[in-house]
């Protein structure tokens, strides 16, 4: 085994460092391809926590910050703007639905969930509305590692269990998959109205928490059960955005606009740190006022970053541009034709596919150290977790590099080289 030199002053996200092996170390990349340091070339079969939707290395997002860098690579948000801010702006308003025109600039996924809610919050402030603290969430939910967005994670099921005690106290619900669900959830929301800030969703996948599917109809549901009780809706889109369901948003799938909506992995290509929280204009006319406690007090350093910001209008250019979004129903079908033969595998629970997304769910955790040997061993880079091995690659990814990333995950499966524990 290689004498691993980060473990002495890096420490790794998700990772029992006490345990785990010493990491690849990657030292280039490119199309849907990483270069480790031996020379091997993997197929990322996840687009590095899907992000790199374009692939990785794409020549128009790199010029466009080569460009930006020699110019202005960071100035303060703070009292002052910048063309590739302003553009991008404009740009998210004009694709996303409705009037959702408002568009706040961080720097994390997690980030944007926690303007989310601190927006929710204080919209009822500014309206003289006090005691709305609370958020209904969904269980099988996920939103991120920030105080807050933990705490509209799934409490029992999810990573962040172990901080109950240390976290905001949130609502939790099923997702109304069916009527009895529908009826719990307008029970709920009727119950706790005068305590809800807001109501948060993941829109048509709960995605770390299991790449969970939902049909169109249970989000229709969630956003008319939310309007009906005047309560914002908050969707994160921070996975699901950009294509990988097959629609540019996955909010658009169910025609449901809602009140703030996060994006963020996709939003550059992966290419750097971005994220948005945008808002619908009766939100934002909340904050709009003579009194300078109503505004948002909420200001990352390097938000609106002026390189994160460019990489971002040119990954936007490329979805106008090239065929993204028919590229995504193009991998969904595959995956469905590649990988549906693995629901009639001993130990296999299921087989979900959506757009650009294939999920195979295990009767029982499996040995993911195991798995990711021999997923590795196949030449690909695919990173199970709880009880699931997913795909979520590039848009872009070319058929044969597709179909071996099925075949890799066929053979482990079907091979019973996932254990189960």
């Amino acid at each position: 085994m290689r004498p691993d030199p980060s473990r002495a002053h890096l420490w790794r996200p998700y990772t029992q460092m006490g345990l785990a092996p010493p990491p690849l170390e990657a030292v280039a990349t490119h199309g849907t391809r990483i270069v480790l340091a031996d020379g091997r070339e993997l197929v990322d079969g996840i687009a590095s926590w899907w992000t790199a939707v374009h692939g990785y290395n794409h020549p128009h997002i790199a010029g466009a910050v080569a460009d930006q860098l020699a110019r202005m690579p960071h100035v303060m948000f703070g009292g002052l703007t910048h063309a590739p801010a302003e553009r991008l702006a404009a740009r998210l308003a004009a694709l996303l639905p409705g009037d959702l025109d408002h568009v706040f600039l961080c720097d994390s996924g997690s980030v944007a969930v926690e303007v989310a809610l601190k927006m929710a919050a204080q919209m009822w402030l500014n309206r003289g509305v006090s005691g709305r603290t609370k958020v209904l969430s969904f269980r099988g939910g996920y939103h991120g590692d920030t105080m807050g967005a933990m705490s509209v994670c799934d409490p029992e099921e999810g990573m962040h269990r172990r901080f109950g005690a240390y976290l905001p106290t949130q609502i939790f619900c099923d997702l109304p998959r069916g009527r009895a669900d529908a009826e719990a959830l307008d029970a709920t929301l009727a119950a706790h109205r005068e305590t809800l800030a807001a109501v948060i969703v993941e829109p048509l996948v709960q995605g770390a928490g299991g790449m969970r599917m939902h049909p169109p109809e249970v989000l229709a549901t969630v956003a008319r059960l939310a309007r009906r009780h005047g309560l914002p809706l908050i969707a994160d889109e921070i996975f699901t955005g950009f294509g990988r369901t097959g629609s540019l948003f996955a909010c658009e799938q169910a025609g449901i606009v809602p009140d703030i909506l996060c994006l963020s992995k996709a939003l550059t290509g992966g290419t750097m740190a971005l994220a948005a929280t945008v808002a619908r204009t009766e939100v934002f006319a909340s904050f709009w006022s003579e009194d300078p406690a109503a505004a948002l007090m909420h200001g990352p350093t390097f938000m609106a970053n002026p390189l994160a910001c460019a990489a971002a209008n040119a990954s936007l250019d490329l979805f106008e541009a090239e065929p993204r979004l028919s590229q995504a129903r193009a991998i969904g079908l595959r995956l469905a034709e590649g990988l549906e033969c693995l629901q009639r595998v001993p130990g296999v629970a299921d087989v979900r596919i959506l757009g650009a997304i294939g999920a195979v769910q295990f009767a029982r955790a499996p040995d993911l150290a195991a798995l990711k040997a021999q997923l590795f061993n196949q030449g690909v880079w695919v990173r199970p977790f709880g009880d699931i091995v997913y795909l979520t690659p590039a848009l872009t990814i070319a058929e044969a590099d597709l179909d071996r990333l099925i075949n890799a995950v066929v053979a482990v499966v079907r091979e019973g080289s996932a254990p189960t524990g």
